[in-house]
């Protein structure tokens, strides 16, 4: 049975010309992952403090982990990608037809996406979580999503934000 999902990302708006292909290609991602069965979720804290752009998790409970980036300026400027390996199984680059790939590490895997879809054009080895990390971060995601459905904030008033449910 085909699988009904929203695919409204909330993105961040950024003051430079990179947000519309930053937001394009994370929707493009939301939806190969939606596509295949997995929850995702946009731009999770992770315990050290870091921010995964994307995070999915599958049916099986496999975590991964996309990191966008829009353009090369902003692969060179920001290079906290390693930061993230030690919270997924896998991990992939999700970048935009135009971007120059030869400047990602050959070694992860990448997708290429667009605002309509996306596809994994290379797979990255798999990092199989350790049985006491998966469940922090699985349930670190499932607060995370918790949150955004409620349209609470960890740390918010209860007693106000519950007027949402």
């Amino acid at each position: 049975m085909k699988q009904e999902h929203s695919h409204a990302i909330l993105m961040p708006d950024a003051a430079d010309g990179r947000a519309p292909v930053t937001q394009a290609v994370t929707r493009g991602v939301a939806r190969l992952f939606y596509d295949r069965g997995d929850a995702v979720l946009p731009e999770v804290t992770l315990a050290n403090g870091r921010r995964a752009d994307v995070m999915a998790l599958s049916p099986k409970g496999v975590l991964t982990i996309i990191e966008i980036k829009s353009c090369q300026a902003d692969f060179d400027v920001d290079q906290k990608w390693e930061d993230y390996l030690e919270f997924c199984d896998h991990f992939f680059f999700g970048v935009a037809e135009d971007f120059p790939q030869t400047i990602l590490p050959p070694e992860e895997g990448l997708i290429i996406a667009d605002r309509f879809g996306g596809g994994i054009v290379r797979e990255g080895p798999t990092r199989p979580l350790r049985a006491a990390r998966r469940k922090a971060v699985t349930l670190r995601f499932a607060r995370q999503a918790a949150y955004a459905a409620t349209g609470l904030r960890q740390g918010a008033d209860f007693f106000t934000g519950i007027e949402r449910l």
